[in-house]
């Protein structure tokens, strides 16, 4: 029986598709036992995973390095005694607590000069782990081994009925009435972003079609939220900064369907098994793909696209305006 200690991503998405690795540590030692790293936001997510034994919380902001921070963790963790450490993220500061915590065997991938902070670096080829889960999951297996396994198993975020009960009662939803999640916001930029009045298009018809509609976010996304339901009447549901990350999963699970940018909800919507519809454009499918059978890809494929930026560098994100609603409203209606 193994011990790890596993420094998790920075983003929602990333840290729902680092469940694979959890699950092929599992696959490879049943008793292994797996402890992680990562923002207090993550914590909700990581006690859905049943592989997962408990979340640590590393107390410092994003892009904050955090040194003292990151010692005290790691020496607060040297009884525990872990076997094991990987680094999924590639910066110095990440290596930091499992240095401290003294974990005779620390992995991770070339970056910021870590020879010291860990004990095996491997080389990123990115041709061959052409996947963030594929990244994940290699470090994972033994080093002469280390490529991705031929099947990578998806992530399985649980879910609790009685808080999923308890929102339709809260929030004012209608549990007879199918309901379509859409997830509107782009963290990492607009390049990401299918326009607001597509999202406005595609819930109007949707609506009179008898689904009702939960727009899914942070605070960050009440606005376009609120533009999204704008004259659409009670069906239509901005849930924006009224629901905790724990409170989506459940709402998640409970949609016939979602509609989403390339964003981390739409790795969890992914993760509780309901359909998902992925919307791409500056980014690509075949990078970060929804780790599900039961998706939907929609991508107009443009020849300047994916360029990977936060903001269009010709100034037009055609590769998501052109695309157009009726495009998604058909394959929902090909489900039904």
């Amino acid at each position: 029986m193994a011990k790890y200690l596993i420094v998790g991503p920075s983003w929602v998405g990333d840290m729902v598709m680092a469940q694979s690795l959890f699950k092929k540590i599992k696959e490879q030692d049943v008793d292994a036992i797996i402890d992680v790293i990562g923002p207090a936001w993550s914590s909700p997510i990581l006690e859905r995973m049943e592989e997962v034994r408990q979340a640590i919380t590393l107390k410092t902001g994003h892009g904050e390095w955090g040194i003292s921070t990151r010692r005290k963790l790691g020496k607060s963790l040297r009884n525990e005694q872990y076997d094991e450490a990987i680094v999924l993220p590639r910066s110095w500061k990440s290596a930091l607590v499992p240095f401290f915590a003294k974990i005779p065997k620390r992995v991770g991938y070339h970056g910021e000069q870590r020879f010291v902070l860990l004990t095996e670096r491997r080389k990123l080829n990115k041709k061959v782990l052409n996947q963030t889960v594929k990244r994940f999951t290699s470090l994972g297996v033994a080093k002469k081994n280390a490529y991705p396994p031929e099947s990578l198993p998806n992530p399985e975020l649980s879910i609790n009925a009685e808080n999923q009960a308890a929102l339709y009662k809260t929030l004012g939803l209608d549990p007879q009435r199918p309901a379509i999640a859409m997830m509107a916001g782009a963290e990492y930029g607009p390049a990401k972003q299918w326009p607001i009045a597509h999202f406005h298009d595609l819930a109007e018809t949707l609506i009179k079609s008898g689904h009702q509609i939960w727009v899914l976010g942070g605070p960050k996304d009440i606005e376009d939220a609120q533009a999204i339901i704008k004259g659409l009447g009670q069906h239509a549901h901005n849930l924006c900064g009224k629901t905790k990350l724990v409170d989506a999963i459940d709402l998640l699970a409970a949609a016939k369907e979602a509609v989403s940018n390339d964003s981390g909800l739409m790795h969890v919507a992914a993760a509780v098994g309901t359909r998902v519809h992925g919307i791409y454009g500056s980014t690509s499918e075949l990078f970060t793909p929804p780790l599900t059978d039961n998706k939907v890809i929609h991508n107009l494929h443009l020849d300047c696209a994916p360029c990977f930026k936060r903001t269009c560098p010709l100034g037009h994100t055609n590769c998501l305006k052109q695309l157009e609603p009726k495009q998604i409203i058909q394959s929902i209606e090909q489900a039904r």
